[in-house]
């Protein structure tokens, strides 16, 4: 790490992605919905996109992540190791492959190391929601990372859930659209083959969202993944910050290790620390 610059940067990183967490993944309760009418009903066009979807029980990739906001740009690399609706690890490595940050994400709390400056967080998504009525949901942000249509709040699309949607035909992209218990609306975009181009999540007010698409699919080990993903905060239709992951290596079903041993010395901190930290600069 360079400079202040870079590091408050990867600090924001870690923010934005609790932002997406608390942005895009509220708790949900049964809400009724009417699906438009279309050429194609509404249970054969999600079995078609979930069977589209990347299908792994473990998953690792290595990307160039170029973080953009604001008053800061940063790009490094970045390798993500995953075990299905278990935990999913970032590890940054700017320099040289010396990892700086690693970020894990598990199906109950949040972990970050701070390898240069010694100092740690971990903290329960009970903890960081306060008292706020948000229900974390780690599947929901593991979807995104993967491709995979969800139900805020969710672990699994299941058919009992398909009602819940509201389906538009536009040309040949289908939006598949559906509302959380906090008004929130999560839509969904495909297009003619079901693969999943988009996720776009936009508060009740609608000056706040989150766009998150998928281009540039490959194949992959006989199934096709998206090398490009990009990430997007709106505010007011206005760009708040963009991550931007080009995939340049995708592997599944590969033993992984999701170590996350933290030394001793090294100092706990509190995810409020780290934003107070980050408004001073």
């Amino acid at each position: 790490m360079r400079n202040k610059t870079e590091l408050s940067s990867i600090l924001l990183l870690s923010g934005w992605l609790c932002f997406i967490f608390l942005a895009g993944c509220k708790s949900t309760r049964q809400i009724s919905t009417a699906g438009s009418v279309r050429a194609k009903e509404a249970g054969e066009f999600f079995l078609s996109v979930q069977k589209q979807a990347f299908r792994y029980q473990t998953f690792a990739a290595r990307t160039r992540m170029e973080l953009n906001l604001p008053a800061n740009e940063f790009s490094s690399r970045v390798d993500i190791k995953m075990v299905k609706d278990s935990a999913f690890q970032l590890s940054v490595l700017p320099l040289l492959g010396v990892e700086v940050f690693r970020i894990e994400f598990s199906t109950d709390s949040v972990k970050i190391i701070d390898r240069m400056n010694k100092r740690y967080l971990a903290e329960s998504y009970a903890g960081l929601k306060g008292s706020t009525p948000i229900g974390f949901n780690f599947y929901n942000l593991q979807a995104l990372f993967t491709n995979h249509i969800f139900v805020p709040g969710e672990r699994n699309l299941s058919s009992r859930q398909y009602s819940r949607f509201t389906l538009r035909q536009d040309g040949a992209v289908t939006k598949a659209e559906i509302k959380d218990a906090m008004k929130l609306l999560y839509a969904f975009k495909a297009d003619s083959e079901e693969k999943l181009l988009s996720t776009n999540v936009t508060e009740p007010s609608e000056r706040y969202a989150l766009q998150w698409s998928y281009t540039d699919f490959r194949p992959t080990d006989e199934q096709v993944f998206p090398m490009l993903m990009e990430a997007q905060l709106l505010d007011d239709g206005t760009p708040a910050g963009e991550i931007k992951l080009y995939f340049s290596r995708v592997q599944r079903d590969i033993p992984v290790n999701l170590d996350f041993s933290i030394p001793g010395k090294y100092k706990r901190i509190t995810f409020a620390e780290i934003i107070k930290g980050l408004n001073r600069k």
